[in-house]
């Protein structure tokens, strides 16, 4: 059995008839991690004894003949924003490097009660704060499609182990396009659910109005069965929306003749890589092919999003992280003699440079005199932007777009410039802002061979609609690797 060609279904066929044993899996994929991951970097916990545990059930359940979990005996991989316990949980920040949660995130529950084994927490930008995984506290991934290049961010860990073959599947999270846009960077599937549809309990929360939970695969059936698993309305989470999860699988596959598919002009503008364009195109083209209706829509305040989110994200990270102060858990300065100067120096020694710098964007932000001048009026163009997509979509089953400018960029390159790296979510930030959901899925390479993502966005709590227009894409684009000269 070859490893790095499993998928989600395929991992469980493989338990289900007997073709090997859960414990065998996890040893190949611990193997191939300890071989593999180390110039990648998208590791930084391994939760072997959790993981063999949970190998163990679900042999002892396949050797009595019961019926076997949907997710049984799937090797995934965890972001590190979502607390596990008695497994090391650090958000990607040298504040909670030691850090080990008493209680597990419900999505993480989930998936072991549908019989998935986690491997391990992967890498990401410190508190999920980035697009290039490059502000890690610990140290940057590098993407596996080329390791000069960056994976994406901030889920940049969890993209790179689906792409590089030492997960099957995993687990991310996208704030300003944290999931779609490492996807679209190394090549993989990635998911963001409705705001809601999926539990933030246990998710360590950078800003809590835009956070989303969502899975990575190798195609757009493993992104939905593992949706299928983690959906769902949660007592422990207010936000949850008391809304019927729908077999999403029966979904995949349907056909999308007749249906209507919005491309906004607003998206294809100048800063769009021509390679992009013309990948994304053909991706339309295919979908005109398969029947489906392309018809022009305008999202007019798109402009907009990138200083909204901006303003929106910094506001709530500066309220969400003032919780680190060295008093209740994480790292505490040992060289402080007052109360005010151990605050000073924990959050000092404990963030980094990126995270300071969003910290005091957005206290700034909410100060007094500038309140309703910045954080205010940013609620309101956050209206107007949702506005734009309602309107959208009462014409449109769905919305297609480019998910990133460019293809990856290379390490560094951006590093010096804040500006130039907030621009890498222009595309994704506005679907986080109004909390519809969306997905990435390949779509073609560029000439120098890197991955390039097509953005499909749905109506709100409508990923069935979303799952079945992006698996006939993902079929059709399949074979094109690369767009033409």
């Amino acid at each position: 059995m070859d490893i790095n060609l499993l998928t989600v279904d395929s991992a469980r066929s493989a338990v289900l008839e007997k073709q090997t044993t859960p414990s065998a899996m996890v040893d190949a994929f611990y193997q191939k991690i300890e071989a593999e991951d180390g110039p990648i970097g998208a590791y930084l916990t391994l939760s072997k004894d959790r993981a063999y545990r949970q190998a163990a059930r679900i042999e002892a359940l396949a050797d009595k003949g019961d019926d076997l979990p949907p997710l049984a005996g799937v090797p995934i991989a965890i972001k590190d924003v979502f607390t596990t316990k008695d497994v090391r949980t650090t958000a990607g920040s040298k504040i909670l490097s030691e850090f080990v949660a008493p209680y597990d995130a419900t999505v993480v529950s989930r998936l072991e009660e549908a019989g998935a084994i986690i491997l391990g927490k992967t890498n990401c930008d410190e508190f999920a704060m980035g697009s290039s995984n490059e502000n890690s506290g610990f140290f940057p991934v590098h993407n596996p499609r080329d390791l000069s290049r960056v994976p994406g961010g901030s889920s940049g860990g969890s993209a790179a182990a689906v792409a590089a073959g030492t997960a099957v599947a995993s687990l991310g999270s996208d704030t300003g396009g944290s999931i779609r846009q490492p996807a679209a960077f190394c090549g993989v599937v990635g998911l963001m659910p409705t705001y809601g549809r999926v539990s933030r309990y246990g998710l360590i929360a950078f800003a809590s109005s835009l956070d989303h939970p969502g899975p990575f695969g190798k195609s757009v059936l493993d992104t939905a069965l593992m949706l299928q698993a983690i959906a769902g309305r949660d007592p422990r989470d207010s936000t949850t929306a008391d809304v019927p999860v729908p077999n999403y699988r029966e979904q995949v596959g349907e056909p999308i003749s007749g249906m209507k598919v919005g491309v906004p002009g607003e998206y294809f503008e100048e800063g769009l890589d021509p390679e992009v364009r013309e990948a994304v195109e053909i991706g339309l083209q295919e979908m005109k092919i398969a029947g489906a209706e392309i018809v022009p829509v305008s999202l007019p305040h798109t402009a907009y999003a990138i200083p909204t989110y901006y303003v929106v994200a910094t506001a709530e990270a500066s309220s969400n992280l003032a919780r680190y102060d060295g008093v209740r858990y994480g790292l505490r300065s040992k060289e402080a003699k007052t109360l005010s100067e151990m605050y000073r120096r924990t959050r000092d020694a404990g963030f980094g440079a990126e995270v300071k710098r969003r910290i005091m964007l957005g206290t700034y932000v909410l100060s007094a005199g500038y309140y309703d001048a910045y954080y205010l009026k940013a609620q309101r163009v956050r209206s107007l932007l949702a506005r734009d997509f309602d309107e959208a979509f009462s014409k449109v089953d769905v919305i297609v777009t480019p998910t990133t400018p460019t293809a990856a960029f290379k390490l560094g390159e951006k590093t010096d410039d804040p500006l130039a790296m907030y621009l890498a979510d222009i595309f994704t930030v506005t679907a986080d802002l109004v909390g519809i959901p969306g997905i990435s899925i390949p779509c073609g390479k560029s000439k120098d061979g890197l991955p390039i993502g097509m953005q499909i966005l749905g109506k709100h709590f409508d990923e069935s609609t979303l799952l079945r227009v992006a698996h006939v894409a993902e079929h059709a684009l399949a074979g094109k690797v690369a767009v033409s000269s």
